[in-house]
């Protein structure tokens, strides 16, 4: 197993920047290399100790559902292998870990879909009854699964600030109506087929983050990533139950950790111990592996 790659330092091509977790590159006019590092972002952000393997696990992950999920949406993908971009002595930051793909515009939303009750959505629930403007049944119990899946967009915050819920009525004047309403229901077309996959394999999908971009004739795609620990929450379904905030495969478990500090939730965040570190990674791969039911090479 190579070692955990917090930041990349490739040369050949022009950096345009650097996210929570990916860093991208200049390939051409038309395409663009991302790499997925294993930085571990909470709370929006950025923790200083990588996680091993994280990367890895979401490039193949999101490719597992890009194509499992193709029939529904055109994605970012070109196929076009990341080592053949890179120069020959920065093939090992890439390998593994990133994607030549479309450049596209991207959308100034995230797309959010909720299927249980659980995290900010809880928290919004329990004071206003609503989660984005949309009133949910009276008395429901914490992580309690929706009657059906609703969509509760967010704007996209800058490096270090917080994402903003946001209603559909909020969203149809950042995009559109038209284009709000295509987000809206892919999204919820994305979410559903990918939660019925998941169930068969032990897992609850509470809730995802996708987005979207447009090409040069408007054509909605999904791009980033889609369906992994970093954008969703994953529950293991033999041990759920609604009252309570279920044990997860994605990074709950750091976020839980990072609870019981006192640590106001500000750059720069706070050193995690070793175990917790062992323990997130083990997590990523489990969910890969029972999703996908393929061992991470």
């Amino acid at each position: 197993m190579s070692q955990p790659l917090f930041e990349t330092s490739i040369r050949s091509l022009p950096l345009l920047g650097r996210g929570k977790v990916r860093d991208i590159y200049a390939v051409d006019e038309d395409k663009l290399l991302i790499v997925t590092s294993d930085r571990l972002s909470a709370f929006d952000v950025i923790l200083p100790d990588p996680i091993p393997r994280k990367g890895q696990v979401l490039i193949e992950l999101a490719n597992f559902w890009f194509d499992k999920l193709a029939h529904v949406v055109p994605n970012q993908l070109t196929g076009i292998d990341p080592e053949s971009v890179v120069a020959a002595d920065e093939r090992d930051q890439v390998r593994g870990r990133a994607l030549v793909v479309k450049r596209l515009k991207p959308l100034p939303i995230e797309a959010v879909v909720r299927g249980y009750i659980i995290g900010g959505g809880w928290k919004d629930y329990q004071a206003t009854g609503t989660v984005c403007g949309i009133t949910l049944p009276a008395g429901l119990q914490q992580a309690a699964k929706l009657p059906q899946p609703i969509f509760t967009p967010s704007t996209k915050a800058e490096l270090g600030t917080h994402d903003e819920n946001i209603d559909f009525a909020r969203c149809e004047a950042l995009i559109g109506p038209e284009l709000a309403a295509q987000v809206r229901d892919t999204a919820i077309r994305l979410y559903s087929e990918a939660r019925d996959y998941a169930a068969g394999r032990g897992i609850i999908i509470a809730d995802t983050k996708f987005e979207f971009g447009l090409d040069a004739a408007g054509t909605l795609h999904l791009i980033d990533e889609a369906l992994t620990p970093d954008s969703s929450r994953f529950w293991p379904a033999d041990s759920y139950r609604e009252g309570i905030s279920p044990p997860s495969f994605d990074k709950q478990f750091v976020r839980d950790y990072l609870e019981t500090l006192d640590w106001n939730k500000q750059a720069p965040g706070p050193k995690l111990p070793a175990d917790v570190i062992a323990k997130t990674g083990d997590k990523y791969v489990e969910a890969f592996t029972r999703l996908t039911g393929r061992t991470l090479a």
